[in-house]
């Protein structure tokens, strides 16, 4: 499968992490073979859109969070993201961002 697929499936699994649900516990409640849920997590398979409406219920998030793997992304990706962001902002804003990076480390 494709990058979409791969990315998916991790943010699949990162939010049935985040719940502290297995896959078996997630499969159960979505009617759906754990062998199954783990080819999506691992990108192998891309679940039908029936699965995907079971799967964001079942996680108590919307479909459109399923596809919100951007964070997902490597370092050097993010890095070259944020110093786009930061090219375009003005000194003040680049400050505060400054000052949050500080404050989060």
């Amino acid at each position: 499968m494709g990058i979409i697929a791969e990315k998916l499936g991790l943010r699949i699994k990162e939010l049935r992490e985040n719940k502290k649900l297995t896959q078996f516990m997630l499969a159960e409640m979505i009617n759906m073979e754990a062998t199954n849920l783990s080819k999506i997590e691992r990108g192998v398979q891309i679940p039908k859109e029936e699965s995907l409406i079971k799967i964001a219920e079942a996680l108590k998030v919307t479909v459109k969070d399923l596809f919100d793997y951007e964070h997902l992304e490597n370092k050097e990706i993010l890095i070259e993201k944020i110093t786009d962001i930061l090219k375009d902002s003005d000194i003040r804003t680049v400050k505060n961002i400054y000052k949050i990076l500080i404050n989060i480390q």
